[in-house]
């Protein structure tokens, strides 16, 4: 006995928000039969064998071995793989790296091969970082293999037997039970109480109740009730159907088919980076060529000092340390994520999250917990609220005046939760991961409801049963009671346990004539908040002994309505309150119906709790143009009856208009949508493993409020990342400046290649990410999204990169030119790269607060990986000046108290000329 699928009569009657049309369609499998052959769940069992050419006895095993040569075997096409040479290779492509290599290669052809080893090892390390990341990505087609049934029952040569799976091919006749995965795409021939969960592949919350009976040839994947789908799970009845697509050709390998084919866009991030390369390396080439010609026609440079110049110049103004900075960034914002219950898979997805602009989001097992709860029990004498949400046996019914409700003073209670109770063969009991049902979700939530209000259901006692049948749409069972009484108790459709009533119970236990119209606006009214409506009823059975259909055509007392709902995440409201405080909407897109869907997102704050809702279903999404879609796609926050390509489409559309889209959900449908989105997000408990492989992020807690968290944190990064590029890039102007002014002066360079490396690396390793921890900025959710065309130098962060490489470059020349006029050469060299150094820990307390002042003592506290960097970063500088190998592979010299002091000086005065340049900058930006 089993009670699912759309057997409430009014959910489905229930006239629909205007704009909403409860039907959808879907798209068509890769290989559609012909024109003429009709489609398998539009036509009768008789027609569809035709079509496949084959009977109810099934194939022969010879015709199974020519279907299977022609159709091949029933898997889903596994895509080539990537060679992992390939994938190292495409980590180098980017304009900085070329530029570098560039250096590495004409280094080699001059036979100076530290300096090519030096540059070859930043180039590699680079790389190598991209590949490890890029390569814990494993595919999402795989695990859609994986869902696929192993072996099957099969009718060959007349004999029932158990095959590979693989092995069907359409025309064979299978046979499938309880418990059974269904192996590919069937019409049904034969059934008896068939329930179906296909929530992974449509998004209902409950089992879909099969029949025989054809349906509309535009109905979609969710309502074609005569079809079975390859990977979707039996969960009560029999059948027997007859098998009409296999492999790439079944529901599951078009969605896998859409998962292959979508690309990934690049992140926000990604692009704005690309963009500055791309003018740095014009930037570069430029100043390079007047460099070069100023140093040959002006200076009569020789080949070996141009090249040297404009290798040192080129490496200088490269920051080659960004990449390693972004990607260690990241990866630290990885690991704060998980703290969150957020597991970052894809770890561009971190900073993509910061810019969300819109979360499009399955409705059942993401927004709502995927538990059928009752939650309003309609009885004559008035309205019981069911409190508690979920499988867990844990809340009260309180009475129409809000008291709890205690059975012995409330019989017209206790009659309808006892025949719930007694009709009904679900259980629920407590597991390592919570509280879950065996059974039918909906038989679940009456089991929690009887033991709720308090019913002693270990005093009745089953002696027959009549079977819920899609026929009739009920089932009842002959019971004793405590009392010594016999009655028989029904459940299931309210409209036909009414066609059967004659009597309703009333106040104090006593029946009255049945009052149709109050139970009809009853249904009506629980109908429009989205509740699934169930009815119960009794009757007396003193000397039955046995049950039949034919006993329950007349005669029995209605008990009332129970009204259930698949409820809504405690925590999810308050989440989409905050996501709208921070500028980002939030749309529901499921398979659910219409109806339903409304009420749920009234509920949580999607759309307003009085007025039209606006609510397009599958049928007009299928109806629209891509230009009519994206018309409107803004618009409308709730889209219902959708199938896989629907929500294909829905993303697409809003990144036609620059929105950055987050995809959420659980369900193989949500696959596709999740691999096109900007960000795609799978539930780690619930969720199916095709959809976790296909998602950047997979929520460890399956708490929708987790998504706000992580779009906090991916801010958080993304203006800890802004911040550190304005702090690395004036280390490369700097260090540009200072070159570019000795060949323009005609003077000797102040800074080797190798040594612009030394300096380039140690600060990016090391100031730089200690950066990557500074905490929130006040109010960081309180902002909208930043915009997809905003840079991540803001004019002011550009001001700022060239007023601070003026003055880290001026202090550095000035250095170098003031020690080589009394010291070594090398040792001129060695204070200028010291210079380099401490001028950036200079700028590092500058950057800490980007838009006000640093001259509090504020710069001091509050992140102490500033100070653990700076003193590594000194700690390696010193090795650079005493360590004897170091001197011989980057020409460095000790250094003494001449040139540490001015050193010293210099840096307070880096300090304190950007601490000048911010105020102008940021007044100058105010005005």
């Amino acid at each position: 006995m089993v009670w699912a699928g759309r057997y409430d009569l009014r959910a489905c009657e229930t006239p629909p928000t205007p704009g909403a049309v409860i039907v959808s369609t879907s798209l068509e499998p890769q290989t559609p039969p012909s024109s003429s052959a009709p489609k398998p769940w539009a036509a009768s069992p008789e027609e569809v064998l035709a079509s496949v050419d084959s009977t109810t006895d099934g194939l022969a095993a010879a015709e199974v071995e020519k279907r299977l040569a022609r159709d091949g075997r029933n898997e889903l096409p596994t895509p080539k793989p990537v060679p992992a040479w390939r994938r190292l290779l495409s980590q180098f492509n980017d304009i900085l790296i070329y530029i570098l290599i560039a250096a590495a290669a004409l280094k080699a052809y001059s036979g100076d091969w530290v300096d090519f080893a030096v540059i070859a090892v930043v180039i590699l390390a680079t790389g190598l970082i991209g590949f490890i990341q890029e390569g814990r990505a494993a595919s999402a087609l795989a695990s859609l293999q994986t869902m696929q049934s192993l072996d099957a029952q099969v009718l060959r040569d007349g004999t029932w037997g158990v095959v590979d799976a693989a092995t069907i091919v359409p025309g064979d006749v299978i046979r499938v039970r309880s418990g059974d995965r269904v192996p590919a795409d069937v019409r049904l021939l034969t059934s008896s109480s068939l329930q179906v969960d296909e929530a992974a592949l449509t998004g209902e919350s409950v089992p879909a109740q099969k029949e025989l009976e054809p349906v509309a040839a535009e109905a979609g994947v969710g309502d074609r009730s005569s079809m079975l789908f390859s990977s979707t799970i039996i969960t009560a009845g029999t059948a027997e159907a007859v098998v009409v697509s296999t492999g790439g050709n079944t529901e599951i390998g078009r969605i896998s088919a859409l998962v292959a084919d979508q690309d990934k866009l690049d992140t926000p991030l990604s692009r704005q980076l690309a963009k500055l390369g791309t003018q740095l390396a014009i930037l570069i080439g430029v100043m390079a060529v007047v460099m070069l010609a100023i140093g040959y026609f002006v200076h009569d440079f020789h080949g070996d000092e141009l090249i040297s110049a404009a290798i040192g110049f080129a490496v200088a103004a490269v920051p080659e340390g960004l990449p390693a900075l972004v990607t260690i960034t990241l990866a630290l914002g990885v690991q704060q994520m998980a703290r969150r219950n957020a597991i970052t898979r894809k770890m561009a997805a971190v900073e993509t999250l910061g810019s969300v602009t819109t979360i499009c989001s399955d409705k059942t097992g993401t927004l709502t917990q995927n538990e059928m709860t009752a939650r309003t029990v309609l009885t004559a004498e008035g309205r019981y609220v069911v409190e508690g949400t979920g499988y867990q046996p844990k809340g009260h019914v309180t009475d129409p005046h809000g008291k709890p409700a205690t059975l012995p003073d409330h019989p017209d209670l206790e009659a309808l939760v006892i025949a719930a109770g007694a009709a009904n063969d679900a259980r629920v009991e407590e597991t390592d991961e919570g509280w879950r049902v065996v059974g039918q979700p909906t038989e679940g939530a009456l089991d929690v409801l009887a033991t709720k209000a308090g019913a002693d259901m270990a005093h009745v006692t089953r002696l027959a049963t009549v079977p819920f049948e899609s026929a009739h749409k009920f089932s009842a069972t002959l019971d004793d009671v405590a009392s010594g009484e016999r009655r028989i108790h029904v459940l299931g459709a309210p409209d036909r346990l009414l066609d059967r009533s004659t009597t309703q119970l009333g106040g104090g236990g006593s029946t009255e004539t049945l009052d149709r119209g109050f139970w009809d606006a009853g249904i009506d009214e629980l109908s429009e908040q989205g509740l699934r409506v169930l009815a119960a009823a009794s009757r007396p059975a003193d000397g039955v002994e046995d049950l039949a259909l034919d006993d329950l055509d007349t005669g029995l007392t209605f008990l009332g309505l129970v009204g259930i709902v698949d409820p809504p995440r405690p925590e999810v409201t308050d989440a989409i309150s905050l996501a709208h405080t921070a500028g980002i909407r939030v749309k529901m897109i499921t398979g659910d119906h219409a109806g339903t869907a409304v009420a749920i997102s009234r509920e949580l704050g999607i759309a307003p709790a009085e007025g039209d809702v606006k609510a397009l279903t599958g049928a007009e999404l299928e109806a629209m143009s891509d230009d009519e879609l994206a018309a409107q796609v803004r618009d409308v926050d709730i889209y219902a009856r959708t199938s896989p390509e629907h929500k294909l489409r829905i993303v697409k559309a809003l990144q036609t208009h620059d929105e950055v889209v987050a995809m959420t959900g659980d369900g193989v449908n949500d696959a596709p949508s999740i691999t096109r989105a900007d960000v795609g997000v799978a539930m780690g408990i619930k969720g199916t493993e095709a959809t976790k492989e296909a998602a950047d992020i997979v929520l460890a807690d399956d708490n929708f409020a987790t998504i706000e968290r992580a779009v906090e944190e991916g801010r958080r990064i993304y203006d800890n990342i802004r911040k550190s590029v304005v702090f690395l890039l004036p280390t490369n102007g700097g260090q540009g400046l200072v070159i570019l002014v000795a060949v323009l002066l005609g003077m000797a360079l102040p800074l080797s290649p190798v040594q612009i490396l030394w300096v380039n690396l140690v600060t990016a390793l090391t100031l730089s990410l200690s950066l990557s921890s500074e905490p929130a900025e006040p109010g960081i959710m309180s902002r909208p999204p930043r915009s997809t065309q905003e840079q991540i130098l803001s004019p002011r962060a550009l001001a700022q990169v060239l007023w601070s490489s003026v003055a880290i470059g001026g202090a550095t020349l000035l250095m170098f030119m003031r020690q080589n006029a009394v010291v070594d050469y090398d040792v001129a060299q060695t204070a200028a790269v010291t210079m380099l150094v401490f001028g950036q820990i200079a700028f590092l307390f500058n950057c800490r607060f980007l838009n006000t002042s640093s001259l509090t003592w504020r710069v001091l506290v509050g992140n102490r990986a500033v100070w653990f960097s700076i003193a590594g970063l000194i700690a390696l500088q010193l090795v650079f000046i005493h360590a004897p190998f170091m001197n011989t592979w980057f020409g460095s010299a000790e250094l003494g108290w001449a040139q540490w002091g001015p050193i010293l000086g210099l840096s307070v005065g880096v300090f304190l000329f950007n601490e000048l340049g911010k105020f102008v900058i940021n007044r100058v930006g105010r005005r």
